[in-house]
């Protein structure tokens, strides 16, 4: 199944740009009469067939729309940059294939990188969601400095990945399956203990991800799975 994304499609009939239609007709070599899927990232799933195979504007006409609800479990990941770019990008699309609902660069006192291009990375989730075939595109915020973030109103689990001390709580055991989450996930670095006390102060709770020392992505991907896995066991619990 060949997933196509616009966030504005209006049915009967849609119109892709330019560069989705050079994709269809020049790459994938579509046709006339050929049958296509596309969703506007925000749950919809529409089932369409080529009427017009321009490679500058491919029109299809729509024949059906089904609606995906959205993730209940509500998960945002404040994750720091790392200085290797491609391994962020990696997160970025392993999150998306995983399952996450918002992604925020949090800039940290440790950070190694300060400036991002969230454009470049909204274009990395667009082509993981459409690759595994998701619904729903992760919201990427634009970056905040970490004093700035902690004092936001968020209502729902707060948690700091902290691995520093080594006395914190597994997330997977404090963790309330269906709440909406916010964690923060600092850099190669760590979070400085001044972040980890003001965090405290804003009411969210130290974690720890398990005995091993892991790498700013790998901690973002470990949080998705152990979040979506836990909330996929409870709702499928008698």
């Amino acid at each position: 199944m060949n997933l196509f994304y616009s966030p504005t499609i209006a049915p009967p009939s849609h119109r892709f740009d330019r560069e989705e239609s050079t994709h269809i007709v020049r790459v994938l070599r579509l046709k006339e009469g050929d049958q296509l899927h596309l969703t506007d990232g925000i749950g919809s799933l529409y089932v369409a067939e080529i009427s017009q195979a321009d490679p500058k504007a491919c029109e299809v006409t729509i024949h059906s729309h089904t609606l995906t609800p959205s993730n209940l479990n509500t998960l945002h990941i404040a994750i720091a940059p790392t200085k290797n770019i491609n391994r962020f990008e990696w997160f970025l699309e392993k999150a998306t294939e995983i399952g996450i609902n918002d992604i925020t660069p949090l800039i940290c006192a440790h950070s190694e990188r300060t400036v991002v291009k969230t454009e470049r990375f909204r274009k990395i989730l667009v082509t993981a969601m459409k690759q595994s075939l998701k619904m729903w595109l992760p919201t990427l915020h634009e970056s905040k400095r970490f004093s700035e973030l902690i004092r936001n109103n968020f209502t729902g689990q707060k948690f700091i990945a902290y691995c520093e001390t080594g006395s914190e709580e597994l997330l997977q055991k404090i963790y309330k399956p269906g709440d909406p989450t916010l964690i923060l996930i600092g850099p190669e670095g760590d979070f400085s203990p001044e972040e980890v006390k003001h965090a405290k102060k804003e009411g969210f709770v130290p974690v720890s991800l398990g005995n091993s020392r892991l790498r700013t992505e790998t901690a973002g991907v470990v949080v998705c799975t152990m979040i979506q896995t836990i909330f996929a066991t409870d709702l499928h619990s008698p």
